[in-house]
C-alpha cells in the first residue's frame, strides 16, 4: 500500500518544481515509510510513498515500461496480475519485475483506457504516457483507494492518495465549499466528488479521468457500475453453497502477500466469515485482533474471542480506555475535511493494534451494503409501502400537516414515533431515504446556519446527492435502490475513508474481500428475498454460514463499532465541547447561528436531548478549521476563513 502524487502541465510543458513536488510526497510518508522516489520531465512530476508488500526486494515506483515512454505511480493490489502478466507475455510484453503494478503499464500499451477493465482489486493510480502525450487516472470500482485532484488556476493539474498533499502546494486555494458544508452536516462526511475545499475533487469509485496537454479539462469517465443483473440463482440452497464458494475464492485471492497477514475480527457475522474462510485456507493459525470496551453496551469482545478459539487463530485483544477522547484533534489531521464518524476513534486503536504483528489485515467491511445488513433497509421498505398507497400529491399535504401537529418523541421507540413516520410518508422515495440517514434533519440544519451562510446556499440542499445516483440506479426495486445508494455515499464516503486513514497512518494494509467487485456483481444480481427476509437481514449468507459459524454469532443483534458520546459531553468532554461551540472558531466562519448552538449544547448537557451525533459532527469540524485550515495557512491570515 502506497501514497501517490503528481503534477501535469495542462497547458504545455513548463518545468516541474522537484522540490514542491517531494515536499507534497513526503507528507504522505505515512502511507509508504518503506521507500520514497520522484519522477520529473517537461510537463508531467510523478512522486511515490512505499510500504512494501509484493516483490519486496523490487517493484519500486515511479514504474516504467521497457523503453521508459509510459510510467506509473499505484496505489493498491491487483490480485489477478499473475494471470494478467502470463497474457500480456504472450502478447510480447517483458516483464522485469514480479510485482502487480508492472502489469498496469503493459495493460495500457495494450488495451488503453479499458485496461482498467481488466483488473480485479483495488487501486488509484497516474500513468503518464510519453508518446500519446496522455496522463491517465484511475481509481477502484468500489473506491476501496482514494484519489483527490484539483486543477488550479494556472493550468497545472495535481493529484495525490490524500487531501494534504494538496494543501501543501501553495496556489490549492483554502476556500471552502459551502455546498460541502451542507453536505457534510447531512451526512457526517464530505460526499464524493466533492471535498471541502471548493477547488478540490474527489476521482469517484469506478471513474477515470484522461487528460492531453493543451486540451480542456474532460470530465471523468465511468467504466463500471454495479449491475444488479438477475443471473438465475434463485433457489436458496444453490444460492448458499454458491455463495460460499465465491467468497472462499474472494479471500483467496486476497491473501497474495509476502509480509505478515491477519485479519479483523470485531465478533460480527463479517469478519467471522472472512476469518472462518481464512482459516480454511491457509496452513498456519489466523493472526486476529480485535478491541474490547469497558462499557458491556459497547463490548462484543467474547463473541470474537468465540470465533477465534473455534479456528485457533492467535488472537490479541486491547481494552480501549473509554474516554479515548484524545484522538479528537488527531482524527481531524488524518482526515484532511471534517468528518463524522467517531467510530474512526476505535477503527484508529484496533489497526494500531493490528500493525505491532502484521502488515495486511483483511477486513469484513461490506458486507451490510451487499447483503442489506442494515435495519434501517428494513423500515426504508416498511415506509415505501405505505408511500405506495397514496400518491405524493395527496400524501405531502396530507401527512405534512399531520407531521407537523404532532409531538416529537426522540425518547420512544422508533415504531411509536408517529412524527418521524408521518414525516417521512411526506417525502418521496429519495426524500425518505436522506431523512432516514442523515445526521441532522432538514429542519435542524436549518436552524443551524446562519442566514448568510443559507443564501450562499442558492436553495441547494444536500438530499441531492441521493437524488443524483437514484437518477442513476439500474433497477427500480426499492431495496436495490437504497443499496446502490448507500454504496455511491456511505460505503466510500464513510466506512473506506474511515479505514484507509485510520490503516494508513500507521502504515497497515487493509483488504476488503467483500468487496471484491466480482463478487458484489454476482450478490448484486440475487433476488431480494434472498438478501432481506422478514425481519432478517444477509439472510442468505447467514444460512450459508451456518455450518461455519454459531447461531450467536450469526442471529444476535447488530452492536456496532460505537463511543459513548452522549455520556462524554456531559461528563469529561463538557468543557471542551462548551469552548468549541461558544469559542471564536466557529464564529469566525459566519456559517452558524450562535444561538442554536447554545440551545443545542445547553438542552444536551441538561439531559432534555440527546444531540450527541450533531455536536460530534460540529467538534469535529471546529477541530478541522483549527487543526487544517489554519495550520495550512501563514500565522497572519489564519482568521481569514473564506466560504466560496
Amino acid at each position: 500500500m502506497c501514497g501517490i502524487v503528481g503534477l501535469f502541465d495542462t497547458h504545455g510543458k513548463r518545468e516541474i518544481d522537484r522540490e514542491l513536488l517531494g515536499r507534497m510526497n513526503q507528507i504522505q510518508i505515512h502511507r509508504g515509510p518503506d521507500e520514497g522516489e520522484l519522477y520529473t520531465e517537461a510537463g508531467v512530476g510523478f512522486g511515490h510513498r512505499r510500504l512494501s508488500i509484493m516483490d519486496v526486494s523490487s517493484g519500486q515506483q515511479p514504474l516504467f515500461n521497457e523503453d521508459g515512454s509510459v510510467v506509473v505511480v499505484f496505489n493498491g493490489e491487483i490480485y489477478n496480475f499473475q494471470e494478467l502478466a502470463g497474457e500480456l507475455a504472450a502478447l510480447g510484453h517483458t516483464f522485469r519485475t514480479h510485482c502487480d503494478t508492472e502489469v498496469i503499464v503493459h495493460a495500457w500499451e495494450e488495451w488503453g483506457e479499458n485496461c482498467v477493465d481488466r483488473f480485479r482489486g483495488m487501486f488509484a493510480f497516474g500513468l503518464w504516457d510519453r508518446n500519446r502525450e496522455v496522463l491517465f487516472l484511475a481509481r477502484d470500482r468500489l473506491g476501496i483507494k482514494p484519489l483527490y485532484y484539483s486543477l488550479l488556476t494556472d493550468g497545472i493539474l495535481i493529484f495525490a492518495s490524500e487531501l494534504k498533499a494538496l494543501l501543501a502546494h501553495p496556489d490549492f486555494r483554502r476556500d471552502l465549499d459551502p455546498l460541502a458544508i451542507e453536505d457534510y452536516f447531512a451526512y457526517g462526511y464530505v460526499p464524493e466528488p466533492r471535498t471541502i475545499f471548493s477547488q478540490g475533487l474527489k476521482l469517484s469509485p469506478g471513474h477515470t479521468l484522461t487528460l492531453h496537454h493543451g486540451h480542456r479539462m474532460p470530465q471523468p469517465r465511468q467504466y463500471w457500475d454495479v449491475p444488479f443483473t438477475p443471473h438465475g440463482c434463485t433457489n436458496a440452497q444453490e444460492a448458499q453453497e454458491e455463495l460460499i464458494v465465491r467468497l472462499r475464492e474472494s479471500v483467496n485471492i486476497h491473501l497474495m502477500t509476502e509480509v505478515p497477514l491477519g485479519a479483523f475480527l470485531s465478533g460480527g457475522v463479517d469478519s467471522s466469515a472472512v476469518v472462518a474462510m481464512m482459516s480454511n485456507l491457509t496452513q498456519e493459525p489466523v493472526n486476529t485482533c480485535s478491541i474490547s470496551f469497558g462499557d458491556p453496551a459497547f463490548n462484543e469482545s467474547q463473541y470474537a474471542q468465540k470465533v477465534a478459539d473455534r479456528y485457533h487463530a492467535r488472537h490479541s485483544v486491547e481494552q480501549v480506555d473509554q474516554d479515548d477522547f484524545g484522538l479528537v484533534d488527531k482524527l481531524a489531521s488524518l482526515y484532511d475535511e471534517p468528518f463524522a464518524d467517531s467510530s474512526a476513534m476505535p477503527t484508529y486503536r484496533v489497526c494500531e493494534l493490528a500493525r505491532k504483528r502484521v502488515t495486511v489485515a483483511l477486513s469484513g467491511d461490506g458486507g451490510d451494503e451487499n447483503l442489506a445488513g442494515y435495519r434501517r433497509y428494513r423500515w426504508h421498505l416498511y415506509e415505501e409501502r405505505m408511500r405506495s398507497i397514496l400518491p405524493l400529491g395527496l400524501r405531502k399535504p396530507l401527512f405534512g400537516m399531520l407531521g407537523g401537529l404532532y409531538p416529537k418523541a426522540d425518547w420512544a421507540p422508533k415504531v411509536l414515533r408517529a412524527k418521524s413516520t408521518f414525516e417521512a410518508l411526506a417525502r418521496d422515495s429519495a426524500e425518505g431515504y436522506f431523512h432516514g440517514v442523515s445526521l441532522m434533519k432538514d429542519g435542524m440544519r436549518q436552524r443551524l446556519f446562519s442566514d448568510s451562510f443559507k443564501r450562499s446556499l442558492q436553495g441547494y440542499q444536500a438530499v441531492e446527492v441521493l437524488r443524483m445516483h437514484a437518477t442513476k440506479c439500474p433497477v427500480e426495486d426499492p431495496l436495490s435502490r437504497v443499496q446502490y445508494l448507500d454504496m455511491k455515499t456511505y460505503l466510500v464516503g464513510d466506512i473506506l475513508t474511515k479505514v484507509d486513514r485510520a490503516s494508513m497512518a500507521h502504515a497497515l494494509e487493509v483488504r476488503v474481500p467483500l468487496l471484491d467487485h466480482k463478487l458484489v456483481e454476482w450478490i448484486s444480481g440475487l433476488p431480494v428475498s434472498l438478501k432481506l427476509r422478514g425481519h432478517e437481514g444477509k439472510y442468505i449468507f447467514k444460512k450459508s454460514l451456518e455450518p461455519y459459524l454459531p447461531n450467536d454469532i450469526l442471529y444476535r443483534d447488530k452492536m456496532g463499532f460505537s463511543v459513548p458520546l452522549a455520556s462524554w459531553f456531559r461528563g469529561p468532554l463538557r468543557q471542551k465541547l462548551t469552548d468549541a461551540l461558544m469559542g471564536p472558531v466557529l464564529a469566525d466562519t459566519g456559517i452558524f447561528n450562535k444561538a442554536f448552538l447554545k440551545e443545542m449544547l445547553d438542552q444536551h448537557q441538561s439531559g432534555r436531548r440527546d444531540y450527541s451525533a450533531s455536536l460530534w459532527s460540529l467538534l469535529m469540524f471546529e477541530s478541522f478549521l483549527r487543526n487544517v485550515l489554519q495550520a495550512e495557512q501563514p500565522r497572519s491570515r489564519r482568521n481569514d476563513l473564506k466560504v466560496a
